[in-house]
């Protein structure tokens, strides 16, 4: 497996070349200036995690596809996230891909560790897109329709992602979560 900012500037510049854009063309579509998006394709730069999005949403991809290359032998192999865990990008936010997308089922699974202190406003997603929120361990808040929402241990939640929306850990200890992303046919 590629080190994920390696596979990161490969499958950027793959998908762009795919698609037959420049660097302009990708700018527009993607809302991330030329610039980094050239820095990324190179591997000289580390984009947030919130500018993984954007290049995904305009790419109209999944989140998982920039982070980790898909396995065709992976059908049926158990995943864990303790070997899975890395930090894709230069905030705070561990990020561990639990299953990939799939384009027959439609959804990628994360789990998301948000350190201490941790604040992360999300742009919206493309239309129809789902987010399925499940609290394993610490306390969290998600912010749904403008307004903070309290998770506590085992809770869960879905919510309509194609619209403005956040996390953030306001408590002392790492909250762990699982973050199942639907996307529409």
């Amino acid at each position: 497996m590629k080190e994920p900012g390696q596979y990161l500037a490969q499958a950027l510049k793959q998908r762009r070349k795919a698609k037959g854009w420049s660097l302009d063309q990708a700018s527009r579509s993607t809302g991330v200036s030329k610039a980094m998006l050239g820095q990324i394709e190179r591997g000289e730069s580390s984009p947030t995690v919130a500018t993984l999005w954007k290049i995904a949403t305009g790419f109209n991809a999944a989140l998982s596809d920039f982070l980790e290359q898909p396995d065709p032998e992976d059908q049926g192999a158990v995943r864990q996230a303790d070997e899975l865990r890395h930090q894709p990008a230069v905030d705070q936010m561990l990020v561990a891909t639990i299953f990939p997308y799939d384009a027959a089922l439609g959804f990628e699974m994360f789990e998301l560790t948000l350190m201490p202190g941790y604040t992360r406003s999300s742009e919206p997603h493309a239309p129809g897109v789902t987010e399925h929120v499940v609290l394993l361990r610490g306390e969290m808040e998600l912010l749904i329709e403008g307004q903070w929402k309290l998770l506590l241990e085992g809770d869960a939640i879905r919510f309509a992602a194609d619209r403005p929306h956040g996390y953030r850990n306001l408590g002392r200890e790492p909250a762990v979560f699982h973050n199942l992303i639907h996307y529409p046919a």
